[in-house]
């Protein structure tokens, strides 16, 4: 008799380890879910930041073609790229974040290219798009710190025991992290020349 009854209280206890272990994948999960949202639209706040200031600066200056023409094809490029967070993996991660990067890279030279347009440069319309998108920027770096802290916690779950044999029941999969860009090591050159 007490043989049966440490049998179904280990039964008992191994259960509500499974459920809780379940649970506590399930809400960091949806965790991570949620801080994607915010990547998105964080990203999504840039991508619609775009359209108005490359109108602005056409309207206001004779500007290069090529360089106007870059940035609206990242940013359509971009605004492709989707993502299912559920079943996100670290090369669907990079290519997102490399269509992204090219983004900020295109803006980033419509925006050294502007100096050489003081009338733009004092246009109010433009100042004005130019504080939202770089107000966008840190949102976008805020939202990415959130996520990778959110995957963190989620991966230790992931690894952790008894959690573990839970995600290995269940199916639950570590989520990769977003990575600074290629040669982010390197400080940049300053030259006044």
């Amino acid at each position: 008799m007490k043989k049966w009854l440490v049998i179904i209280l280990v039964v008992i206890v191994a259960g509500f380890t499974l459920m809780s272990s379940y649970n506590g994948l399930v809400k960091a999960e949806e965790e991570i879910d949620s801080v994607w949202a915010n990547v998105e639209s964080s990203y999504q706040r840039r991508a619609d930041l775009i359209p108005n200031l490359v109108n602005t600066v056409k309207g206001q200056a004779n500007f290069e073609q090529q360089t106007l023409t870059n940035v609206i094809e990242a940013r359509a490029k971009a605004t492709q790229t989707k993502i299912d967070p559920s079943n996100m993996t670290e090369e669907q991660l990079a290519q997102f974040q490399q269509d992204q990067n090219q983004v900020g890279s295109a803006l980033s030279r419509l925006l050294v290219t502007v100096e050489q347009y003081p009338q733009l440069k004092a246009h109010e319309g433009f100042m004005n798009l130019q504080a939202q998108l770089e107000g966008t920027e840190n949102r976008i770096n805020v939202a990415r710190n959130k996520f990778n802290d959110a995957a963190r916690v989620y991966n230790q779950k992931v690894r952790q025991f008894p959690t573990k044999f839970a995600a290995l029941i269940f199916g639950f999969k570590e989520k990769p992290y977003f990575k600074s860009a290629s040669g982010a090591e390197n400080a940049p050159t300053v030259n006044f020349n």
